[in-house]
């Protein structure tokens, strides 16, 4: 008799990470590949992180932490957001967690059960949904336009059929790189209030923007769930660490997952984090070369047959229609790779029904990278 197997695991894969796997084959075997596909910095954590970590690996034995992290960096995330954004944060309210992945999981589990439906920009993270799926949380995708510049508004949530538990939006999003203003998102901050929507704000992409800073939601509500990461502006993403900042009348649910799905946030990870903050001025010269490197794809690409473009307020993405070239964006970058080299990842990841259309560039690599895919590219053209 066949063992049972559990539906949960069944959900569609994250393509950009099989993107990334046949760019590395392709690397393996001796042909070059400038990787536009993978959204995680070039550069590595400053060297404050770093002294930070070897100084605690040398004299800490880096036990487990309490299961909402480390006191002194739960203060120094509210203090960040005292002097980032003028609003105080308790720090009872502040949980560090294993990645942002670990904070969608925890917020997703602190605040839906199973036949609750959760509305989501298309495109998007592909992770949000993938995640909800597998908790037997119902996603339902908003299909955003450019015009809309690919995030919620009311009129695409009135326009949904039947109730709605949650709705999460990302200000700087992935992958298009839009930001919502404080209007926009004061907008759906109030639609949530009035109708018992809870509100889970992705802001792992604060910190690099291309002109206005990015409104956090906790400027606007407390009700709010906001979940960011040291993955993007504080450049560790392979350090797995993300923080959370929940309701108060969250923290003990929160803290229980956590307790029982983590035990803890890693201990290293944490106490080098916690210098990171202090590191703003090579941290904002890493965003100054993502924009370098943001303005020469802006400037290019339409000569290059991507003409069509988002206007990548914030992160490092540039999220290009190729209609005029395929309907088929994952055999597109497929060719694309093995014709030219240049790794990007289509939008099927990001949109299930009108992903076939368009392909996510990521400019967070070396400037060299950068001009030599252009290059290429028009070349290819």
């Amino acid at each position: 008799m066949a063992l049972k197997v559990s539906s949960r695991g069944g959900v569609p894969p994250f393509i950009v990470m099989d993107v990334l796997r046949a760019a590395n084959q392709r690397a393996a075997r001796g042909e070059d590949v400038l990787h536009l596909e993978v959204g995680q910095p070039g550069t590595s954590a400053p060297r404050p992180v770093l002294d930070a970590a070897r100084a605690a690996l040398e004299g800490d034995r880096i036990g487990y932490t309490d299961a909402a992290g480390l006191p002194s960096l739960r203060a120094r995330i509210a203090r960040h957001y005292s002097e980032t954004v003028g609003v105080e944060i308790d720090p009872a309210r502040i949980a560090v967690t294993t990645g942002s992945s670990g904070g969608f999981l925890l917020s997703f589990l602190s605040c839906f059960d199973p036949g609750d439906r959760v509305a989501l920009a298309a495109p998007g993270y592909p992770a949000y949904r993938n995640i909800l799926t597998a908790l037997s949380v119902e996603p339902v995708l908003l299909e955003t336009e450019m015009a809309h510049r690919f995030q919620p508004t009311p009129e695409l949530l009135d326009a949904v059929t039947g109730r709605l538990d949650g709705l999460i939006v990302a200000s700087p999003s992935n992958p298009t790189g839009t930001m919502l203003g404080h209007a926009e998102l004061s907008e759906l901050v109030a639609y949530c209030g009035d109708r018992g929507i809870r509100l889970i704000s992705d802001e792992i992409y604060h910190g690099i923007t291309y002109g206005a800073p990015a409104v956090s939601a906790l400027e606007l509500t407390g009700d709010a769930i906001v979940i960011n990461s040291f993955s993007k502006y504080f450049s560790m993403t392979g350090w797995r660490l993300g923080w959370m900042v929940v309701p108060e009348a969250l923290t003990r649910s929160v803290e229980c997952l956590t307790q029982n799905l983590f035990i803890s946030a890693p201990t290293l990870s944490q106490v080098a984090g916690e210098a990171a903050f202090d590191c703003r001025e090579d941290l904002d010269k890493y965003v100054a070369a993502y924009g370098r490197n943001r303005a020469l794809l802006l400037k290019e690409l339409p000569d290059a047959g991507f003409d069509r473009l988002a206007p990548a307020d914030g992160a490092f993405y540039i999220y290009a229609d190729v209609t005029r070239r395929t309907n088929d964006s994952e055999a597109f970058c497929k060719r694309m790779l093995a014709e030219t080299g240049v790794a990007a990842a289509p939008g099927t990841d990001f949109d299930p029904r009108r992903g076939g259309r368009f392909v996510r560039f990521s400019f967070a690599g070396p400037e060299a990278d950068i001009v030599q895919a252009l290059s290429r590219l028009r070349d290819w053209h």
